[in-house]
Formats: structure tokens, C-alpha cells, sequence
């Protein structure tokens, strides 16, 4: 119920007047049925700005920390992403990968649409990176198409690090639904479910123009990270 009212009523009709985003595609959403839509992640602002112009409901599989933030923010915060259904995902470890596929596919098995950002956190640098291949897990298993997504302009407006977004128009841009049924029984084969996920990050970056990057979001940042850090330390005397 607080779902529809954010997204109908209160979120929603603020977040197309304020950004007046330009949407294309959105007649590759089926109006029934489960699917993937699978897009890139340049921003905090994506996880509102994407539900607010579907005229279905969508389910994200959201990181675990939006749930667990400590104090009345943390709180506030977790309730809010509770409330518009919203699925924790914690994304640590091996096992951990596996409870979010089950999660996603819990969620299409009712014939709901699925959101996910198989980069598997927030570009730091308004790249394109390399895909997880829990996607491709997921649509093979369940027989679900993907509807590629890309977010322009998302990042110019609320790069990592900035807590208010800029008032500047955005772009939403859905492509046509990735069949991959050709694959089906092969979500346990490593050259199958890798095929697939570059498949949706090619038709993902055909929409965004970014530039392409081989190599995991998670990696590349924290290498450079370090990098930052080991360029602050203070130059020992000689």
C-alpha cells in the first residue's frame, strides 16, 4: 500500500516534475509477467527515478546496508526500503550471491518484475563495468526475458558522495527483451551463464554510450582506493 502511495501520490509525481525525465523504450515492458529489467548504476538517485515511471510495480535487489545503518537515520532508512519491497542483499561471500538469486527468483516465480544492476554497486566514475553473472542465473533458470536499462545522465546529477541531486533532466532508455532461452538447463555451466551476462552488459551499453570497462566495479574501485590513499601518505624524509 505505501508502495503506490510513494509512487502515485507523493515520490513519484515530484520526481517527474522536478527531472522531467525522457523516457524511450517503455514499450519493451510487458504490461503482465515476470521479467529482468537489468540496467546500469550511476547513482542513488536511479533506485526512484526508474520505478517512478513504470506502470508496474518493480522489485530491487537492494545492497544489505541500506537495512543495517545504525540510529534513527538507519532506521528511517531501512523502513523506507522495507516499505517499498525492497530485497536486502548481502553482498559478501559466495553463499551470499546465491541467497540473492533465490530472493529474485522468489520474486519472479509470482510473475513480477525484477530490477537488478548486475555491476553489483554504484559506478564510481561513470563507467561501464563488467557484469555479475547472478543475472544471467536468474533469467536462465526462471525462463524470463531482460529488458535492458540505462540511466543518462544520473550520474552528472548525483555522483557518489552527494547526498542532494541537481535539478537537470535525465534520460531513461529500456531496449528490446533479450530472449535467452536457447540456454535453458545450462545456468550451471560457466561459459553459458558468462555469455549471457556479457549479452545484457553489450545491449546495456549500446543504450548508455558509456565507456566499457572489463573488469568488476567493486575491484576497479577499491584499487583505486588505494591508490588515493597510498598518494596521501606523507613522504618520509630522506
Amino acid at each position: 500500500m505505501f508502495y503506490y502511495v510513494l509512487k502515485y501520490v507523493v515520490l513519484g509525481p515530484l520526481l517527474r516534475l522536478v527531472f522531467r525525465p525522457r523516457i524511450e523504450g517503455l514499450e519493451h515492458i510487458p504490461d503482465d509477467g515476470a521479467a529482468i529489467v537489468a540496467g546500469n548504476h550511476l547513482s542513488f538517485s536511479d533506485h526512484f527515478l526508474m520505478p517512478a515511471i513504470l506502470k508496474r510495480r518493480i522489485t530491487f535487489l537492494a545492497k544489505a546496508e541500506y537495512f543495517t545503518g545504525p540510529g534513527i537515520k538507519g532506521k528511517l532508512t531501512a523502513a523506507f526500503f522495507h516499505s517499498i519491497g525492497q530485497i536486502p542483499v548481502d553482498r559478501s561471500g559466495k553463499e551470499a550471491g546465491q541467497a540473492a538469486i533465490r530472493e529474485g527468483l522468489g520474486v519472479l516465480d509470482k510473475g513480477e518484475l525484477l530490477g537488478i544492476y548486475p555491476e553489483g554497486t554504484r559506478s564510481h566514475d561513470g563507467r561501464l563495468y563488467k557484469g555479475k553473472v547472478g543475472v544471467a542465473v536468474m533469467a536462465i533458470r526462471a525462463g524470463v526475458p531482460v529488458i535492458p536499462c540505462a540511466m543518462v545522465g544520473t550520474f552528472e546529477i548525483q555522483p557518489p558522495g552527494k547526498k542532494v541531486p541537481k535539478v537537470k533532466r535525465v534520460t531513461i532508455r529500456f531496449g528490446e527483451p533479450l530472449d535467452f532461452s536457447r540456454f535453458a538447463g545450462l545456468e550451471d555451466q560457466k561459459a553459458a551463464i558468462r555469455a549471457v551476462t556479457d549479452e545484457i552488459m553489450y545491449a546495456i551499453l549500446g543504450l548508455s554510450g558509456q565507456e566499457y570497462v572489463d573488469e568488476y566495479a567493486a575491484k576497479a574501485k577499491a584499487a583505486g582506493a588505494e591508490a588515493e590513499g597510498s598518494r596521501k601518505l606523507p613522504r618520509r624524509p630522506r
